[in-house]
């Protein structure tokens, strides 16, 4: 019996319209043997929570350029939460300062990279997550 891979959404929350990173990160992680679903521009967290549900992906990674994060990120690990979702990683990145990234972790978010992150300290970060978190967890019927 065959490994399952690791199911992951890529997202692009906001009003930011740049998605080259976003783009990246989804190529670098189906490269990997990943499942990745993209959204696509302009979702909001109750879209990404929806599709990150309807997908029953074990990792959500946000691309956020726009400065929103402290608002986006903690909105979508509530909408997780509420969801059910609560075993899902929310990881991703952006132009995000490091007292901002401690912040979020203190509020459960993964680990968060910004610019200079190569595509394979999040693939291996998300490896490294799911070898001890989510490996066991059945997914469920689609």
């Amino acid at each position: 019996m065959s490994e399952r891979k690791i199911r992951v959404l890529v997202a692009k929350p906001g009003l930011d319209g740049h998605d080259r990173g976003a783009k990246v990160i989804a190529a670098a992680f189906r490269d990997a043997g990943m499942e990745v679903i993209y959204t696509g521009l302009h979702q909001t967290p109750e879209m990404v929570v929806a599709a990150a549900v309807q997908e029953d992906v074990d990792v959500v990674a946000m691309s956020i350029l726009s400065g929103a994060h402290m608002t986006l990120f903690p909105r979508v690990r509530e909408l997780l939460e509420e969801e059910g979702a609560d075993h899902v990683l929310l990881t991703g990145g952006g132009i995000i300062p490091a007292e901002d990234m401690e912040a979020l972790a203190a509020q459960g978010i993964g680990r968060l990279f910004g610019p200079g992150t190569t595509t394979g300290d999040a693939v291996q970060y998300v490896k490294d997550w799911f070898s001890q978190h989510g490996r066991d967890r059945e997914p469920t019927a689609r």
